[in-house]
């Protein structure tokens, strides 16, 4: 039988005075315990003269005569822990006198017996309160288990939430790496992301992304490493499979890989254990490795040398294993999800730049309106946002709005490659070939004036004619001459894109009068009606049809970014962009909407179109205003109800102009 030895040797004179009967009795009973062999694997001692213990593992059975728990009950105050905790049961010997037993069981008690009961009653009494003890301790278990079950299920999920919400790739690889530690008490842990898009694997990279170390603070960079087996993390990425290890310092002496201890000794810090994790996508490639650095017993304390590591550092166990590789499936997915996120942004970015640039190729007089106008129109959301009071004073915007507003900002005049290149470029009335045509006119008007003449003079000096006579005739071609030139003269003055006097219209009606003979001897007017049409625009180089063509932008704009699958988050990219030549009097183009229809971002968009309009360098068609002037301009279009006047006010209140710094038409866009 494997015994212990006592702590008593037997009673003394002095020793549990009254109890002589009991005494004698505890020690035939010590005796026929350790000589039952049902018991041989059990340790049977003696605490106390008054006390047996029987021990099996982490179970303690104390017996004891009844007596003890009526005048005694302090001798089992050293049980009294493992009594209240479910690791120690009490078997009294006889009945006690308080015959309310509930305060006795609540505090451990298993059995009652006889007062000097049998081996058979003793042996199932011990071996009953054991199954007891053992199915209260599998309980126990259970429940602990299950609450740390329930405890990491709870985070698991949390930390799925919050992964799953999270589409900036740095946060979201910060969150991924915070979350790993969380779970498992790491104290450091470091992030690399798979760069490279070739096959063979052993082309791609591995790029140091992140590192986070809560016992020591250290400067670090990004950096890359091949992705090979020689290092830790490429062994992961390469075998994507996790790696465990309990010491790096104690490597296997035919490892694959090794460890550099010189980042170690440069920060001061001792590196133990290590737990490796791959981050896969859906189709199983390495995108990621997550590294966790020493698993610490208390997560409070931190490493400040190798001594603590020795201290506090422990392996990282199975289930720590486990846990990481639920959460690295989760992470390969949401990063993946990020990637996606972030190629689509970057597909969506350039397809925008594609588009701005080929408006500015069809008109490259207006090059960089549309950067201008977006940046003029979120720095104008910005500041209304920042309004407390008066219409705007509750208006705030997320950041995607704020993005869906610089795209349609960026694309409000896409429509004009639906409108011809010579009308969006037109400097003056008349389009270049017809100012050609009209030239050439002339010239041969005054070629057949010029034969006409030298005809006449021909007859006239076969008959003899005088000397006067031809000179009246020269005077008379240099008369015509000057006559034609001056018209077209007048004609080239009213092509300008100036306000038109009525003398001026008058005049060209009277040019088109005129005619002249062509070679087979019709007339013919100097200029067509077309072209008279042109010359007698009041205001501007376009003529009312031309100026309908030149609006039939808007309408092209919003059909063409109607096509475009923007997304939940970007759905109304085409309604503000259609909307921003609409007037709030309801006089606007191409639906006439009134204040209310149009949408507070292209209400913005008007002033911000309107203000670089008249502000941007000098075009052939006009010059540039001053801010000034084109302020005041702006409180014109106030006036007649054309814009809105709270928003032109913080317009000029924040001075947008002056806080939007020019960018570059290849910088990425600030979204």
């Amino acid at each position: 039988m494997t015994t212990e030895p006592a702590t008593y040797r037997g009673p003394g004179p002095s020793e549990a005075p009254g109890h002589a009967a009991e005494l004698a009795f505890l020690d035939r009973l010590l005796e026929r315990l350790r000589a039952e062999p049902r018991l041989a694997s059990r340790a049977i001692v003696r605490p106390h003269p008054l006390l047996l213990s029987v021990r099996a593992e982490s179970a303690t059975l104390v017996i004891a005569p009844a007596s003890v728990w009526d005048g005694a009950r302090h001798l089992l105050r050293p049980f009294s822990a493992k009594l209240a905790e479910g690791e120690a049961a009490l078997l009294l010997l006889g009945r006690p006198r308080d015959p309310d037993l509930g305060g006795a069981v609540a505090r451990g008690l298993a059995s009652l017996l006889g007062e000097q009961p049998s081996d058979d009653e003793l042996f199932v009494a011990i071996t009953a309160a054991f199954e007891l003890l053992e199915a209260r301790s599998r309980a126990e278990s259970r429940g602990r288990w299950l609450s740390r079950y329930r405890y990491e299920l709870g985070e698991l999920i949390e930390i799925s939430k919050a992964l799953s919400t999270e589409r900036e790739i740095d946060k979201l690889l910060d969150l991924i790496l915070e979350k790993s530690r969380f779970i498992t008490g790491a104290d450091a842990g470091s992030l690399y992301v798979v760069e490279g898009d070739d096959p063979d694997p052993l082309r791609r990279t591995l790029r140091f992304k992140l590192t986070q170390n809560d016992s020591v603070e250290f400067d670090w960079r990004e950096f890359s490493v091949p992705v090979s087996s020689r290092s830790m993390s490429g062994y992961v990425a390469l075998h994507k499979c996790p790696l465990n290890i309990a010491d790096v310092y104690d490597l296997p002496p035919r490892s694959p890989f090794g460890f550099d201890p010189s980042f170690d000794a440069k920060i001061g810090y001792r590196t133990k254990s290590m737990l490796c994790a791959p981050l896969l996508s859906r189709a199983g490639d390495v995108i990621g490795v997550i590294q966790l650095i020493n698993k610490k017993r208390d997560v409070e304390r931190r490493i400040q040398n190798a001594a603590d590591a020795e201290d506090i550092v422990v392996p990282f166990d199975e289930r720590s294993e486990e846990l990481l590789m639920t959460l690295a499936s989760q992470a390969g997915i949401a990063l993946e999800n990020a990637i996606l996120y972030a190629e689509i942004n970057r597909m969506l970015e350039g397809f925008v730049r594609a588009s701005v640039e080929a408006i500015e190729q069809r008109d490259p007089t207006t090059s960089g309106h549309s950067r201008r106008v977006a940046d003029l129109t979120v720095g104008l959301a910005r500041a209304v946002e920042r309004v407390d009071h008066g219409t705007f004073g509750k208006v705030t915007w997320s950041k995607d709005d704020l993005r869906e507003l610089e795209y349609a900002s960026l694309l409000h005049d896409f429509g004009k490659i639906g409108v011809r290149e010579e009308v969006l470029v037109k400097a003056k009335k008349l389009f270049s070939h017809q100012l050609d045509s009209i030239r050439l006119r002339f010239d041969f008007a005054i070629r057949t004036v010029e034969a006409d003449v030298l005809r006449r003079k021909l007859h006239l000096i076969e008959r003899g004619g005088k000397k006067e006579d031809l000179a009246a005739l020269d005077d008379e071609l240099v008369a015509r001459q000057a006559e034609i030139e001056s018209a077209f003269a007048a004609i080239a003055a009213a092509n300008e894109p100036t306000v038109l006097k009525g003398g001026d219209f008058a005049r060209i009606e009277a040019i088109a009068r005129e005619t002249y003979t062509s070679i087979s001897g019709e007339s013919f007017p100097f200029l067509t009606q077309e072209e008279v049409k042109s010359l007698s625009v009041t205001r501007g180089s376009l003529t009312p049809g031309e100026i309908d063509e030149i609006r039939s932008h808007v309408v092209h704009t919003f059909e063409f970014l109607s096509q475009i699958p923007w997304g939940k988050q970007f759905r109304r990219v085409a309604h503000i962009a259609g909307a921003h030549h609409e007037r709030l009097n309801g006089t606007g183009y191409p639906n006439r909407l009134h204040a209310e229809e149009i949408p507070l971002q292209s209400k913005m968009m008007s002033i911000a179109d309107i203000f670089d309009a008249l502000t941007a360098s000098d075009r052939p068609y006009k010059r540039a205003v001053p801010i000034e002037k084109a302020l005041d301009i702006l409180g014109f279009e106030v006036k007649d109800q054309h814009v809105d006047g709270e928003l032109v006010q913080i317009f000029i209140g924040a001075r947008i102009w002056e806080t939007v710094a020019p960018q570059p038409r290849s910088t990425r866009f600030s979204a």
